[in-house]
């Protein structure tokens, strides 16, 4: 897609979900909508207004983005590391696989109970869980890609009589980077939708936290105006990664770019 061309595919995308949302302000207004679950399109523009302006919801995305950020930073750095160990070190490969592919199929909300037994409720508890939750994409597409790297290379590197830390260095990183990089935007997706359930079930803390708070209060137009919130944010950090994974590897052809 052109540079000249991208404005028209946006405004292009956009048609279908202002058309469902007229629908939807239409369709309410015709039928007098008044519901505890329900609410019109511009109430829920007015009551994400309003959250924005008195603070309460600047205040639980920083909460919200404090856990994600955190948590995809840990999970990421251990994922990275297993991955390069294992893809490296085919004994330890076979000797972690039956463990790696016990833990790796636990739901994570399932280690909520245990994680809060452990911590407690807050941030430690959040963080923890998104860690886990992040980790096993970068460790598997990290493992798969070093796996895939050119077997040339480490001929070379041991030619020059570089250490291994040099060899991953100069020869293996450069090779795995795109596809690293890759994994870490589906961690990073993967962590806001973690960070929000475990806000949502238990964690008293973020946008989570908002919605279930805006629930109890039987006010339908902020409950959902946080649902739209999170996936504005959502978006909005698809989008910036895309467009740095543009910048910093230009000739990678990401599958999944738009």
């Amino acid at each position: 897609m052109t540079a000249a061309s991208k404005p028209f595919g946006t405004m292009r995308g956009l048609v279908v979900p202002v058309v469902l949302i007229v629908a939807a302000e239409l369709g309410g207004r015709l039928a007098a909508l008044d519901s505890l679950t329900l609410a019109l399109p511009s109430q829920i523009v007015v009551a994400l207004a309003a959250a924005l302006a008195d603070g309460t919801l600047l205040q639980a995305t920083a909460e919200t983005l404090w856990s994600v950020l955190s948590g995809v930073t840990i999970g990421t750095a251990l994922g990275l590391i297993l991955g390069l160990a294992l893809g490296l070190s085919r004994p330890l490969d076979r000797l972690l696989a039956v463990l790696i592919e016990l833990l790796r199929p636990i739901p994570t909300v399932a280690l909520i109970p245990l994680v809060i037994l452990i911590a407690g409720l807050g941030y430690v508890t959040e963080i923890v869980i998104v860690a886990f939750g992040t980790m096993w994409p970068v460790l598997i597409i990290s493992r798969g890609a070093i796996l895939g790297v050119e077997p040339r290379l480490f001929e070379v590197a041991q030619a020059l009589g570089f250490s291994w830390p040099r060899r991953i260095q100069k020869f293996v990183l450069p090779s795995i980077a795109p596809r690293v990089f890759l994994a870490f935007r589906l961690a990073v997706g993967f962590a806001l939708i973690i960070a929000v359930t475990v806000e949502i079930t238990t964690n008293p803390l973020g946008l989570g936290n908002a919605m279930v708070v805006a629930q109890n209060a039987l006010n339908p137009a902020l409950t959902l105006a946080v649902l739209v919130w999170i996936g504005l944010i959502g978006w909005l950090l698809s989008r910036a990664l895309v467009e740095l994974e543009r910048l910093a590897f230009p000739g990678a052809g990401s599958a999944v770019r738009r």
